[in-house]
């Protein structure tokens, strides 16, 4: 990726990017308990399970395919999601990796926005409303500052943590209300993993 200030300008390469993807799939298998045991205060209790079961059949789709290019990889990710992941997190995600996909030559901090707001769109939501843009925004601020990956990750768990006391306004934890508050959002956390997965693949070149 290059040092701070350079990412905009290198490219990211296939290895990098599919070993982005697979690190984040080990990531969520690892973390899926924990993941359901966030969501089982605020939701339906299945964000762990349903999103290892995406990401295990991204990982297989890798496993069965070739790709001209980082974009078609990442666009065969994010179909995959769509595809396979229930509730919100399919589609999210899903839309994540598909904007990714086709902003990666202006760069991978560029990108990284691109695959944001692509989320903030497709769940209309913004930052402060408990949701997994409270991870990923002050990630993509980093990026685009020219931060290096430590920061980075330090600028995603601060989102992280910022969702604790905050009162949901968008999806299944929304109708609680304020009892909402007190309980960090699963999706901030599944969100801070792919970014931890993205400093672990990416920054090694750093």
């Amino acid at each position: 990726m290059g040092r701070a200030g350079e990412h905009a300008g290198v490219a990211v390469g296939r290895v990098s990017v599919e070993a982005w993807i697979r690190e984040y799939a080990r990531l969520i298998a690892e973390a899926a308990p924990r993941l359901t045991e966030l969501d089982s205060a605020v939701g339906d209790a299945d964000h762990g399970a349903n999103l290892s079961r995406g990401m295990a059949a991204v990982v297989a789709a890798l496993d069965s395919s070739s790709f001209d290019d980082d974009g078609a990889l990442l666009k065969k990710v994010g179909m995959t999601l769509v595809s396979t992941v229930g509730g919100a997190s399919g589609p999210l995600y899903g839309t994540f990796f598909l904007r990714v996909s086709s902003a990666l030559g202006d760069g991978f901090p560029a990108a990284f926005r691109a695959g944001v707001d692509g989320v903030a769109a497709r769940g209309k939501s913004a930052v402060g409303e408990k949701t997994m843009l409270d991870t990923l925004v002050p990630a993509a601020d980093a990026l685009e500052a020219g931060k290096d990956w430590p920061a980075v990750v330090d600028a995603a768990s601060a989102g992280r943590n910022s969702t604790v006391p905050l009162v949901a306004r968008k999806g299944r934890a929304s109708y609680l209300g304020e009892r909402s508050a007190g309980h960090l959002d699963p999706g901030a956390e599944s969100s801070f993993l792919l970014v931890r997965a993205a400093a672990s693949a990416l920054g090694a070149n750093d």
